[in-house]
Order: structure tokens, then sequence, then C-alpha cells
């Protein structure tokens, strides 16, 4: 079973999004577990205190090593040979790819806060540092939920439709791997002057697949050159 451990100083954010909808519900029926920890309960002074001014001056604190060593040697206890992972812009990016990889393994997801971690710290445990796009955020929980709710919906028997996966954004396999997904139409036919394409009413599922695939190139082309130019490589 996939198994996901989160250290983070706000354990009462989560499950949060992932308590709902499709994660929620493959939570509760035993397809995957979550558990969190408290970092500050790792620190060994009155004041739980699990950070510090940076050596060399600056704005902001710096998250204590021993503090988070502490933690994270815990969370390994609980959940050995688990993959620790370090939120960070200096990450490499997720990537639905990634997603897939992650899914093998048991996840520890260490969540920062002010200005990062003690460098120490990854050198000693050597995360798997990701970044969930070119922005900040003010900690690592928000990027800890957008890693898993990406996972777990990838686990057998979380999605109704396995063909569902092989034909959204970013898919690894098939005629639609590494496009952006086709155009969606739905009741009623007609909708502010706006018909749904004849093709999709025409029952003929040959003609469909061949637009809905010449619909994800196009998008994928105008929208994201890069992606396109990896599609034709």
């Amino acid at each position: 079973m996939f198994s996901a451990h989160i250290l983070t100083l706000f354990p009462e954010i989560f499950p949060g999004p992932l308590g709902h909808s499709l994660a929620g519900k493959a939570l509760e029926n035993g397809l995957w577990s979550l558990k969190t920890s408290q970092i500050r309960d790792f620190a060994k002074d009155k004041h739980q205190t699990v950070d510090d001014t940076p050596y060399g001056g600056g704005a902001g604190m710096v998250m204590r090593a021993d503090v988070l060593d502490a933690a994270i040697t815990h969370a390994h206890s609980l959940l050995p040979n688990a993959q620790l992972i370090y939120f960070t812009p200096r990450g490499i990016p997720f990537t639905q790819k990634l997603a897939h990889e992650l899914t093998q393994k048991n996840l520890i997801l260490l969540c920062g806060r002010y200005e990062g971690v003690d460098e120490r710290l990854l050198q000693t445990h050597k995360p798997l540092e990701i970044s969930i796009g070119d922005y900040v955020l003010s900690g690592g929980e928000i990027a800890a939920i957008t890693l898993l709710d990406s996972c777990v919906r990838l686990l057998p028997g979380v999605m109704g439709a396995s063909e569902s996966l092989s034909e959204e954004s970013f898919s690894l396999d098939g005629d639609f791997a590494g496009l952006l997904e086709y155009p969606h139409y739905t009741r009623p036919p007609m909708w502010n002057g706006q018909e749904v394409p004849d093709v999709l009413l025409s029952g003929h599922h040959v003609d469909i697949r061949n637009w809905r695939l010449q619909e994800a190139q196009t998008t994928t082309k105008t929208r994201r050159p890069d992606l396109w130019k990896k599609f034709l490589a």
C-alpha cells in the first residue's frame, strides 16, 4: 500500500483536499495511508524551537538541522526505505513521469518554512529535492498536497476508468503521450450560440478519436511549444 508521512509545522492542514473526492475515498477505503508529525515535537527545549537566525546574517530564519534530523529519523523508523522528499525552488521540476515513479515507493515529505533548512541536513539525508513550479510558497504543505494528489490518482482502483489516464494531459503511453488534453463537451448540444462539434455527435469512434488527437496536437503546438518540440522528437 502506498503510504506517505508528512513532517510539518502545521499538521492541521492535512488531509485537507486529500480527504475529499477520489483521494479521500481512496484514503477511506485503505488504498493509501497518510500520517503527519509535528516537527516541534522533536525540539528539545521548553519552547520547542525549530528555527534560528542564519549564520552570516540576512533576513528570516532557518530551520534547525538537529530538530529536523530527529523528525526524519522517526519517520524512517515507521516507513523504512521510504523516499525522503524536500520541497524547494532549487529542486527538480515535478512532472507526471516523476509522479508515476513515486507511486512505487513510500514517501516522507519534509515541508520547510521560513528561509529553508540548514544545508547540512540536506547533505546528510540527501532527500529528493522537488519544485512544483517557478514561484515561491510560504511553506511545503501546499506542494505536498499537490504531489500526493497527483500520485494517489494514479494508484490502481482510485480512478474509475483507466483509459481516462491514457488520454489526459502529460500521459506517458499511447497516441496522446506527451500532448495536452483535447477539448471536452457535454449537454446541452447548443449553449450560448455555440454548438458541439458534429464529429462528437456522429457515433463514429475512429473519427472521434482522430478528431481528439488532432485537437490535442493543435492545443499543444499553440499553448506549449516546448512540449510540442519534445513530442515531435
